[in-house]
């Protein structure tokens, strides 16, 4: 059986992608930041507090049983960081585990820096986590904040560099899959068609200066404005400095105050607001895949395994839009929205 500890703090949470990114409600709220530095990379995103721990029937999937009687799997803590996409991705993982014999318990912390303590020391056994972000976090606690970054936009370099930097920690990386959610930059549909635009590139390439929505750090941020300018051509004229995929921010572009705005590859709200992201081509981010991160020794059955892996190989980006959207948008609860696309997905039973 399923259940949900909400652990509240005061603040969001974990993790960008590129630098950071401050995810809010809409799938950007996921991660971790607002464009924190690579080194520093920290989902944050915002959340509501407490100091309470609460418990909860999440109304997963039972595969483990209920009452009394002993899963067959045993009990897992499932981690979730304060934001819609990290909690809906808690708990698929959950469910899938229950599916596998498991008892699961889904528990949101604030963030990063104090669930990762926890997942190192066993008293949570597995997170959903971001492939580059976790890697410089890492790395930063390894190496020092001003450690050379050890991710890249290449999954698989990220990935070597993340299990080596985890592995000594007790911690296994699975497998990332096609889902991801980084930083990504949007216009408005008509600016698109007026300009012929569909990447960066193509921005870059039709000399069009433009006026920035983003975070006020944008301006040093390597994957933002410099890197724009640097890897793409694309002439910044102004940092408007409305945060990270913010309301403010995507309701300046859409009335034409700015001209682009930084949101994340998850914002499940571009649509409301007349928006359509601009293909990173020249893969300025960094690969913030999303993967399972495991205490080896509580967690590290292969049956576990198996069941995560087989959500990552099924999971997209465009999923991760959708079932942001159901929970924020739609206002349906996590573990409904979890359940139906796992059961629609052949994940689980009926």
């Amino acid at each position: 059986m399923t259940t949900t500890d909400t652990s509240a703090t005061d603040s969001p949470r974990p993790s960008g992608s590129t630098g950071s990114t401050g995810r809010a409600p809409g799938g950007l709220g996921r991660a971790l930041l607002a464009f924190g530095s690579v080194a520093t990379l920290a989902l944050t995103l915002a959340a509501c507090g407490g100091d309470s721990l609460e418990e909860q029937d999440s109304g997963g999937s039972s595969g483990g049983g209920s009452g009394s009687e002993e899963p067959a799997g045993g009990s897992l803590t499932i981690g979730a960081a304060s934001f819609t996409e990290s909690t809906v991705m808690a708990e698929l993982y959950a469910q899938v585990l229950d599916e596998a014999g498991y008892d699961t318990t889904v528990t949101t912390v604030q963030n990063r820096e104090l669930y990762e303590p926890d997942l190192e020391d066993g008293n949570i056994d597995i997170v959903p986590e971001y492939a580059a972000t976790l890697a410089e976090f890492l790395n930063a606690q390894v190496n020092g904040a001003d450690a050379e970054p050890v991710a890249s936009p290449d999954i698989a370099d990220t990935l070597a560099a993340l299990r080596e930097l985890a592995e000594p920690r007790g911690l296994t990386v699975l497998d990332a899959g096609d889902a991801v959610d980084q930083n990504a930059f949007a216009v408005t549909e008509d600016f698109a068609a007026e300009h012929d635009l569909r990447t960066l590139s193509d921005l870059g390439e039709a000399g069009v200066p433009v006026r920035l929505a983003a975070g006020d750090e944008c301006p040093e941020r390597p994957f933002c404005e410099p890197g724009l300018e640097d890897t793409y051509g694309i002439e910044v004229t102004e940092i408007d400095p409305k945060g990270v995929g913010t309301v403010q921010a995507k309701r300046a572009v859409e009335r034409g105050e700015d001209d682009m705005v930084l949101v994340t590859t998850t914002d499940a709200t571009l649509e409301d607001f007349g928006l359509v992201l601009l293909e990173d081509d020249r893969h300025l981010q960094l690969a913030d895949n999303l993967v399972p991160v495991l205490n080896t020794e509580s967690a590290g059955d292969e049956e576990i395994a198996t069941a995560l892996n087989g959500l990552t190989e099924t999971l997209t980006t465009e999923d991760l839009i959708q079932l942001n959207r159901q929970v924020d948008s739609e206002r349906l609860k996590p573990e409904d929205v979890a359940h139906d696309y796992l059961e629609e997905h052949g994940l689980i039973g009926g």
